[in-house]
């Protein structure tokens, strides 16, 4: 039995989709079963990470889980270790989780620490482990740029990877597909090439018609013009380093993981934002 969570939200309800379309039977582990998809083969039951007796139950007689990060929050790791060590008492014996590219201790993206500690805790709970390191979701990208068409942050001229939901989807589902073939592995996924945010603003600019800009701040100027979403600290310097981080060069490294697992290339910003807008290549 195959256990997949976060199939309410983008990464998640990929991955259960592209599983139900290979007649893979499957049980959604939801807070909201109102938002629960309709699909075939598929159980829906409801659990939180941080309830424990309830995952418990929604986890009993499953054998691999497809655990998506949750919400970012200031105890996210308690909530995961606690989903984690109701899976190991359940009795899930192969546990595949998202993580992030560059997961370590000291990273300087801020969360990518949640995402090593939460390593860590599955490494010594007893079950199997796949690790998908995601780079910086491609999708977010363009919503970078706020109202006045200026994508704004500490990046420098720093590069980042990020790779496209899709096809982080596709490698999930090759890995769920067979697990035992990815046990103890950790996977990076990242985009065919590693891009600067300038690049980025004059991709988007060519392929929407929307004059985008990047303007490099400085680390005060970022929290400064942050400061009036009234976010808590933790918050604002989640958002800081994920600009910091591609200064420092921490994800500008490009991996063949996605092909490796899925067999075609992973896609570009420029031929993600081609799809979304319904043209073919070189229309």
């Amino acid at each position: 039995m195959l256990i997949v969570t976060g199939s309410t939200g983008q990464l998640g309800g990929r991955v259960a989709r592209r599983l139900a379309a290979a007649g893979t039977a499957q049980r959604l582990l939801v807070r909201d079963p109102s938002r629960a998809l309709e699909l075939n083969k598929a159980e829906v039951v409801q659990a939180e990470y941080a309830d424990s007796a309830a995952a418990f139950d929604a986890l009993a007689g499953g054998d691999v889980l497809f655990m998506v990060s949750g919400s970012e929050a200031p105890d996210r790791v308690a909530q995961h270790r606690a989903f984690i060590d109701a899976a190991a008492d359940a009795g899930i014996g192969h546990i595949v989780y998202t993580s992030f590219y560059g997961a370590a201790a000291d990273a300087t993206f801020t969360l990518a620490r949640d995402h090593y500690a939460t390593e860590q805790h599955i490494r010594g709970s007893g079950m199997n482990w796949t690790f998908l390191r995601d780079n910086l979701y491609l999708d977010i990208l363009p919503l970078l740029a706020g109202e006045d068409g200026v994508i704004r942050g500490p990046a420098g001229q720093g590069r980042v990877g990020a790779v496209a939901l899709d096809d982080i989807a596709d490698a999930a589902a090759a890995v769920l597909t067979n697990p035992r073939a990815h046990q103890a592995q950790t996977y990076d996924l990242t985009g065919p090439t590693a891009i600067t945010l300038a690049e980025v603003a004059r991709t988007i600019s060519e392929a929407t018609g929307r004059h985008i800009t990047y303007h490099a701040e400085t680390i005060s100027e970022a929290y400064a013009s942050r400061a009036g979403y009234d976010a808590p600290d933790w918050q604002l310097d989640a958002w800081v380093s994920t600009y910091t981080a591609i200064a420092a060069g921490d994800l500008a490294g490009i991996s063949g993981d996605v092909e490796q697992l899925t067999g075609h290339t992973p896609i570009s910003l420029a031929e993600l934002l081609t799809r979304r807008s319904g043209e073919q290549p070189g229309a």
